[in-house]
């Protein structure tokens, strides 16, 4: 991390993700790399805290019950909307407490459940330490309680706490 390029990695990404985008021409080459510098000189001064993976080993199994998960979600949402008005849905809140704590964890956690079909973060109380998240179909409370913690909370909490 230097002075003139803090986050490299950011900088390249964004730099080829513009490439990408706008097609490779010196114009967009230029455009793009300046935007890449003033992006990761923004990043950083916000400061933000360096993740730390403590078991890589994990994310692998993570991305593939996350993959499942949403094209199963998927499956389900889609036989909701089909299905029409035979179908008794019962969308809702629900209230987890979670013992997650790290920051990248909750990220992650939030991006997890935002994308998949059905469910969004809408909530999440740190001094109480409950996540509240919206479920287009409520079947139990308790069982979206213990999918959250078993599939999602525990894998993350071994990654990053």
């Amino acid at each position: 991390m230097t002075r003139v390029l803090p986050y490299p990695l950011l900088a390249a990404a964004l730099l080829l993700m513009w490439l990408l985008l706008n097609g490779f021409t010196p114009g967009h080459l230029l455009l793009g790399a300046v935007i890449a510098l003033v992006a990761a000189w923004t990043m950083s001064a916000l400061q933000p805290s360096k993740p730390r993976v403590r078991r890589w080993s994990r994310i692998a199994r993570l991305m593939g019950i996350v993959f499942v998960d949403i094209l199963r979600s998927n499956i389900a949402v889609a036989r909701i909307v089909l299905g029409g008005r035979n179908l008794k849905v019962t969308s809702g809140f629900v209230a987890i407490p979670l013992q997650l704590r790290d920051p990248t964890g909750l990220a992650f956690l939030a991006c997890i459940i935002t994308s998949t079909p059905g469910t969004a973060w809408v909530e999440y109380r740190s001094a109480e330490d409950l996540l509240l998240i919206h479920v287009l179909d409520v079947l139990s409370e308790d069982s979206w309680s213990e999918l959250i913690k078993d599939r999602y909370e525990a894998l993350l909490m071994e990654i990053f706490e």
